[in-house]
Parts: structure tokens; sequence; C-alpha cells
């Protein structure tokens, strides 16, 4: 059984990892991360909780008879910038989540 002052203070400690673990989450949501292909022909732009929210295609990667490449590198930039963001998130959520019990898995 656990002292009545000691469980106080864990409780506040708890709601402080809490918070500071919500606080975490909306900067990763407010970030924005860059990831490309082809030499930055592409460029996708994810948030940090790895919502695409844009992507850019050079001029020069689009001709008509090459599609399938066009496809692959918008996939590949698209992945390096969830890549990215994905351990950005680890960095700033992993040891807040492994401290509320969480065992510092990311949603995405």
């Amino acid at each position: 059984m656990i002292p009545e002052g000691d469980m106080s203070g864990l409780l506040a400690q708890a709601q402080a990892m809490q918070e500071q673990f919500l606080n975490a989450q909306q900067e990763l949501a407010e970030m924005q991360i860059e990831g490309s292909a082809g030499g930055d022909l592409v460029i996708a732009t994810v948030t940090g909780s790895g919502e695409l929210v844009g992507l850019l295609i050079k001029p020069e990667a689009d001709d008509p008879s090459a599609t399938e490449t066009l496809a692959d590198l918008v996939v590949a930039a698209v992945r390096d910038a969830t890549n990215k963001a994905q351990a950005v998130a680890a960095g700033k959520l992993g040891p807040l989540a492994g401290g509320l019990g969480m065992g510092g898995g990311l949603p995405f």
C-alpha cells in the first residue's frame, strides 16, 4: 500500500507529465517537416503528427511519358517526410509516453 503523501506526489507528477505530453503533441501538430525525392524534384510536407499538408512537384519532374516515375517520386517524398516526422515525434513524445505507462508507441 502506498502512503497517502506519496500518492499525492505521484499524482502530481503524473499530471505534470500528462501536461508535458499534451504540450508536445500540440507542438508536433503545428510543426511542418519536409521530405524529398529525386534530388528535390518532389517535396512533401507533413505535420509532426504525420498529416500530409503539402506537395511540390517541380516542372522538371512533369514528363507525361514517365507518370510511373513521378508517382514513385511522390511516394518516396511522402515516405521521407513521414519518417522524419516519426523521428521528431519519437524524440519529443517517447520519453514522456514511457513515463505515462504508454510504452512509447506512436500513433503512426
